[in-house]
């Protein structure tokens, strides 16, 4: 990982956000983009494609300008998963500049900074350990439930769900919760495991079916074991008057197993008969620290108020429909597109300014195209449409064919 000055451009020669430009004196064509968001997703694109990537202006204008902590920490971890990948970072950190090597896999451990949740991390390693040589079997460190990213809960009940759809054999396909970790201090750990699969089968995926059980995790670290039994009754209270099939299992931690930072939360899945699982999530908020500044201290969480928040998201999440929730969107999309030269088809709700980003940036790096049909569901004041709730979209896709070619098969 090599950390120095990139020759830049002229600047009458940069470009807006949304546009791309191809450098012609490098070897290798190279995609540039402006400003520190989606960072992720160009990082996983270029990875898979093979394609370097060069980011200027990062937070140029911010007091404290270029990459944050938990990037570089992001770096670092596909920095090893990687092998041959190389990283620019100018002294200011407003450049980056990727060129990617090949994805290798293996045993790896990593301590994600605290700023972010491991989830912020997981999301990348999801996308990228179905294509490397090796297995991957990682063990992170860090924060495992916040308000800001997803958790590791929340991936366990829906993302990986979603993976064994695009992979035909699962065995191997793995999240164990070790240690949890609240924030600010974190001290969670989390163990993840992941084949490795020479190629992803297309996805016909446009039965959302109905809602036929709620699964749910209420977790509670270093306070009090009601407090689990509290965001339990709060969100049964609500769920209960729809549908009978609700079981919300406590987990309370001790010791070592509870982290370094007090917290609690509740994530909630609602699973359909058609195999969907659609995930919603609350977490209380972290404790007040010493650098606040006076009086803008918000009031402490309270489990009655996160059980209701949780069940209410989870209702929305509902309402929006679709085949796949809102957070794992853009990873369906992605593993479309990654998919052999076939159709595939997903029906999603409402698209998040997130995934329409991935969609844009597919298109970059991959030359890939959804197309877009949208269904309207009628009158509102009609029976049927309350029953099916939101505007649906239905996305079509031939995928790019990608084949992991590290991928041994016998």
């Amino acid at each position: 990982m090599v950390v120095q000055e990139p020759t830049l451009e002229p600047s009458g020669s940069e470009k807006n956000n949304d546009k791309i430009k191809m450098s012609a004196p490098s070897r290798r064509s190279v995609l540039e983009y402006e400003g520190a968001n989606f960072l992720r997703q160009r990082l996983v694109l270029a990875t898979l494609s093979g394609k370097s990537v060069r980011i200027k202006k990062i937070r140029h204008k911010d007091n404290n300008p270029g990459l944050r902590d938990f990037e570089a920490n992001l770096i670092k971890l596909i920095d090893s998963l990687t092998n041959g990948s190389r990283v620019e970072i100018s002294t200011t950190g407003t450049t980056l500049f990727y060129q990617p090597g090949l994805l290798h896999g293996g045993s790896l451990e990593h301590d994600c900074n605290t700023e972010r949740g491991i989830g912020y991390y997981l999301e990348v390693l999801v996308c990228l350990a179905p294509f490397t040589k090796h297995p991957v079997k990682a063990k992170l460190r860090g924060v495992t439930n916040d308000e800001v990213d997803l958790s590791v809960d929340l991936i366990k009940a829906s993302t990986l769900p979603l993976i064994k759809r695009f992979i035909v054999d699962d065995d191997g396909l793995e999240l164990k919760i070790i240690r949890r970790g609240a924030p600010p201090d974190g001290g969670g750990e989390v163990f993840f495991s992941c084949p490795n699969k020479q190629k992803l089968r297309p996805l016909l995926f446009t039965d959302p079916g109905k809602v036929k059980r709620i699964r749910g995790v209420a977790y509670a670290l270093r306070v009090s074991p009601a407090v689990a039994n509290r965001l339990v009754d709060s969100a049964r209270a609500v769920v209960n008057q729809f549908v009978p099939d609700v079981y919300i299992y406590t987990d309370h931690k001790k010791g070592q197993e509870s982290g370094k930072s007090p917290g609690f939360g509740l994530t909630l899945t609602a699973e359909t008969t058609s195999g969907a699982f659609l995930s919603a999530e609350t977490a209380s908020r972290p404790a007040e620290t010493a650098s606040r500044p006076a009086g803008t201290e918000e009031p402490p969480s309270v489990p009655e108020d996160v059980g209701t928040q949780a069940t209410h998201r989870l209702l929305d999440e509902i309402f929006n429909g679709g085949c796949v929730d809102t957070a794992n969107q853009s990873v369906a999309l992605l593993m479309m597109a990654l998919g052999q030269q076939d159709v595939s088809k997903v029906l999603l709700g409402s698209l998040t300014a997130y995934t329409i980003e991935y969609l844009r940036h597919m298109r970059d790096f991959l030359h890939v195209r959804f197309k877009v049909d949208v269904q309207t569901t009628g009158d509102g004041d009609d029976d049927d449409a309350l029953n099916t709730g939101g505007e649906k979209i239905l996305l079509t896709c031939v995928g790019a064919g990608f084949t992991n070619l590290s991928k041994t098969v016998m």
